[in-house]
């Protein structure tokens, strides 16, 4: 599987995105020729290399007559359409990227997605930056796309409808359900542009997963930030097909004056209400006094309750958390017929290719009681008849 991360610690916007595929090896002519079957006039890409805060990238620029159109999405999306040269999937990415702007647009003005007309990003420069982000994220080629939490800046920008705040209502809108990182740059990190592209093609946000890392690419922003490199960083890699990637979250808590009976059944609400797993850690807090580290796995929409269950239950009175990557092995049910009887399991796909089996504990437990045998005899069992029963 090939995946591709954006590392954005400087945000993103079109023309960063833009550079890093190029320097990861896109053809700007592709990219250039897909814009011109638009039918805008005198749209001219250039790349060249720069240096942001002493460390190399790849700086796209886009020439063009200044012009004063105010569109609307229909009609992007029928030059879109129009198009001879873009393909069926980069037609559908680029009209996909548009429509995230024209919702969050249209929700913040308070207009219908038909009603409502593009500012900064109807503009021909936005157009290409997205069209052609399209063109190069599907030459690319990757099965999935991570993006790190997002850095909006601060401070304040002048749009058309006069200043506001950072990061812009259209960006706040656009980036609603997408964990932002925080960031004291006194600019506007992220535009409009780069979160509706990010929030469009990513499939998680975290931190980098695990790959072997083929090719890295840098695009750089108009400014030579005082505090970092203003440069977005693609990493594009390859990972084990048999491996299964996807995102959860971390909660721990510390708690050192609470019965092990009510650690007991906060475990049990925790499971109950859907997490991953729930495990408790032996450790020593503060003044020597011996406490315990509870440690929950859950799914993103799952934080909250998760949270909500261990503030009511324990009494502890904060909750660390963190997203992490997760490799799961490709699994599905198998149930297998002993001589006991049926015992489900689930079997697992290898690297290799080859298969696993692991019996279920509760199937077990059924098989132990209802023959009056150890619990060991009937895993015993199970693996011995899946081993004789399994051509590997």
């Amino acid at each position: 599987m090939k995946i591709a991360y954006f590392d954005c610690p400087s945000g993103i916007s079109g023309d960063m995105m833009l550079g890093a595929l190029v320097d990861c090896g896109v053809d700007l002519a592709a990219i250039q020729a897909g814009v011109d079957s638009l039918g805008f006039t005198q749209i001219n890409f250039s790349a060249t290399e720069v240096k942001r805060k002493g460390f190399r990238g790849q700086k796209v620029s886009i020439d063009h007559p200044k012009e004063q159109a105010h569109r609307h999405l229909h009609h992007i999306v029928d030059k879109i359409e129009a198009s001879t040269v873009l393909t069926p999937a980069q037609k559908d990415l680029a009209t996909r990227i548009f429509t995230c702007v024209g919702v969050a647009e249209a929700r913040v003005h308070g207009s219908t997605l038909r009603k409502v007309h593009f500012h900064e990003v109807g503009a021909v420069d936005s157009i290409a930056d997205i069209v052609g982000s399209a063109i190069g994220l599907s030459l690319l080629g990757v099965d999935r796309i991570v993006c790190s939490p997002i850095p909006v800046g601060t401070g304040f920008i002048e749009i058309e409808h006069g200043r506001v705040s950072v990061p812009a209502p259209a960006v706040a809108e656009i980036l609603k359900g997408i964990p932002i990182s925080p960031s004291a740059v006194p600019f506007e990190l992220t535009t409009p542009t780069g979160a509706a592209i990010v929030a469009t093609v990513a499939d998680e946000f975290g931190p980098l997963p695990a790959m072997k890392i083929r090719s890295i690419g840098l695009g750089a922003g108009d400014r030579d930030l005082k505090e970092q490199p203003n440069l977005l960083r693609l990493i594009v890699g390859e990972v084990d097909e048999h491996l299964l990637s996807d995102q959860v979250w971390v909660l721990e808590t510390n708690l050192d004056d609470i019965s092990g009976e009510v650690i007991g059944h906060t475990t049990t609400k925790l499971l109950e209400a859907g997490a991953l797993d729930v495990y408790t850690t032996a450790i020593q807090m503060k003044k020597n006094r011996p406490g315990t580290l509870v440690t929950v796995l859950c799914s993103p929409e799952l934080i909250a309750k998760s949270e909500k269950i261990l503030f009511k239950e324990t009494g502890t009175l904060g909750i660390r958390r963190w997203p992490a990557s997760r490799h799961k092995l490709e699994r599905r049910a198998h149930n297998i017929i002993t001589p006991w009887g049926e015992i489900q399991g689930k079997l697992a796909v290898l690297s290799d290719g080859s298969l696993s089996f692991s019996p279920e504990f509760e199937s077990c437990k059924k098989i132990a009681a209802e023959k009056n045998v150890p619990l060991k005899d009937v895993y015993d069992l199970a693996l011995r008849t899946w081993g004789e029963a399994s051509p590997s």
